[in-house]
């Protein structure tokens, strides 16, 4: 009996199989099963985006603290280039750390690009630029961007003062985009010095002591030697007085105006900022008008 059973189910199986070749495939297969999967989507490398606005204010871009506001609302930074990495340091097989020489190609970008954004010097007001360049996750995922980015700074000092070493980013609302194109509260302008040697910034017309003039590029010298040669930093900055006020640059040009300058802070030089600001000085007399394009008579011989 148990024998007969089983030679029926094998009979029964092979009668299906054949009528299973019969029927042939099912009405809208094609038989192959290798050509009906959907391509799988390409790989999309995180990219920021300029114009985005943030509240973190760290000089990286992982992915996992990007997170960008409308910049109508407070926020630290903005970011209004994008640049992007090649040669030698595309080549690399971790991105550039901040604050390393590698970066400041990258740096000097985002300074051109930044006076272009804001409309004006913005080494001439209370502004600095960084550098963010991709998480090492990123990297190696492809990304050879880099973000630049500007903020606000809570002194007119820029932070080279002792008592503010450091970048101190403040909130700020709205977009920095042509912020120096026209008369603006954050241009340095003219200052006096408060009871601790920090700059506060105050209308022309009021009495003060100081203007801001321009700035120039100082060698690539470590921060701790970038203002020991205090009579080289003087006699430059007193050329850029002589432009800013159209007085001959001579042999009594000294005797026309004294002259303060602020070096980078130790964050944004590690930056690449080699920016050195200078200011007229009056030497201690209030005045109560711009020294720009005042001539002999802004500057007297004294």
């Amino acid at each position: 009996m148990r024998r007969w059973v089983v030679r029926v189910a094998v009979a029964a199986l092979a009668g299906a199989v054949v009528a299973m070749v019969g029927c042939g495939a099912p009405a809208g297969l094609d038989g192959d099963l290798t050509d009906d999967w959907p391509l799988a989507a390409a790989a999309v490398q995180f990219t920021p985006k300029v114009g985005d606005c943030h509240v973190i204010a760290e000089p990286s871009s992982y992915l996992t603290s990007y997170q960008p506001v409308d910049c109508s609302r407070q926020h630290l930074l903005e970011t209004f280039h994008l640049g992007t990495f090649t040669g030698a340091v595309a080549e690399r097989e971790t991105p550039p750390l901040v604050g390393s020489a590698v970066l400041r190609p990258a740096f000097a970008e985002c300074d051109a690009k930044a006076t272009a954004f804001v409309g004006g010097d913005w080494r001439g007001a209370r502004l600095t630029v960084q550098v963010a360049p991709p998480s090492p996750g990123g990297w190696q995922g492809g990304s050879r961007w880099f973000r630049c980015d500007i903020f606000e700074l809570d002194t007119a000092d820029g932070g080279s003062e002792q008592r503010h070493p450091d970048d101190h980013p403040v909130q700020h609302t709205g977009s920095l985009r042509d912020a120096l194109k026209g008369p603006s509260p954050l241009a340095f302008g003219c200052l006096n010095e408060d009871r601790y040697g920090a700059f506060e910034q105050t209308d022309c017309a009021r009495p003060h002591t100081f203007e801001y003039v321009g700035w120039w590029t100082a060698p690539g010298t470590s921060y701790a030697d970038a203002g020991r040669d205090e009579d080289g930093v003087h006699a430059k900055c007193r050329i850029l007085v002589a432009r800013y006020a159209k007085v001959p640059v001579d042999g009594v040009l000294r005797y026309r105006t004294g002259t303060s300058y602020r070096v980078p802070s130790a964050e944004a030089w590690a930056r690449g900022d080699r920016g050195i600001r200078c200011f007229y000085w009056s030497g201690g007399t209030k005045v109560t008008r711009s020294i720009k394009g005042g001539g002999t008579k802004a500057l007297p011989v004294r």
